[in-house]
């Protein structure tokens, strides 16, 4: 199915983001207008001003950042429960292909206690009614002290994905779990998210 409205969106038949194929079909057909293509500052600036830390990515798309992490030596795993972005990290992690793994966030063990996750077009992927659940998994997979950090996007939207989420809806869903102790403002965003997202760091207490 095409979107009568914008011809240069290829023709879908998944229209249900809660499924692996709706992202299949759009990495086969390399429409991904949510991938940055490398590796953003603010993240840059983000690991340098730390030491190696066990981090997870869920929902890690082509995981440049990933890759960005297991150079410097830090212990990263990074999931993603479509193949088809699996096989697009895989093909791009080259030696450290073997850091992604096909799985479902919300499943997943971790192979070692977590220090941080990290946040990337993941909230925003999922649908309104996955977000408590997002929240919840959060809080279950991090111990206190540890980070749950990066990029999300602000503010309501008609429909999605990307499906962004106003800033004191995403507050009520973290707060009884994580205080806020950073929030900055993000440049160099890609067009499908610029002027909407903002760098928040948030620890388990």
């Amino acid at each position: 199915m095409s979107d009568p409205t914008n011809p240069d969106v290829p023709s879908f038949e998944n229209r249900d983001p809660n499924s692996p194929g709706f992202w299949d079909e759009r990495f086969d057909q390399r429409f991904t207008p949510w991938d940055q293509a490398g590796v953003p500052e603010t993240f840059k600036h983000f690991v340098a001003a730390r030491s190696a830390q066990n981090v997870l990515i869920p929902g890690c798309g082509s995981a440049y950042e990933a890759l960005y992490l297991a150079e410097r030596g830090w212990p990263v795993r990074a999931i993603d429960f479509a193949a088809s972005a699996v096989a697009a990290a895989r093909a791009q992690l080259g030696a450290h292909a073997g850091i992604v793994e096909e799985a479902d966030f919300f499943a997943y063990a971790p192979p070692f206690p977590l220090d941080w996750i990290y946040e990337r077009a993941f909230l925003c992927a999922l649908p309104k009614d996955r977000w408590q659940d997002y929240a919840d998994r959060m809080a279950a997979l991090l111990k206190p002290g540890a980070l749950l950090a990066g990029f999300y996007f602000i503010g309501s939207t008609p429909k999605g994905p990307p499906f962004g989420i106003e800033r004191g809806e995403l507050d009520a869903l973290l707060l009884s779990h994580f205080e806020l102790i950073e929030d900055r403002e993000v440049n160099g965003s890609i067009p499908v998210f610029a002027g909407r997202e903002r760098w928040l760091t948030w620890r388990r207490i």
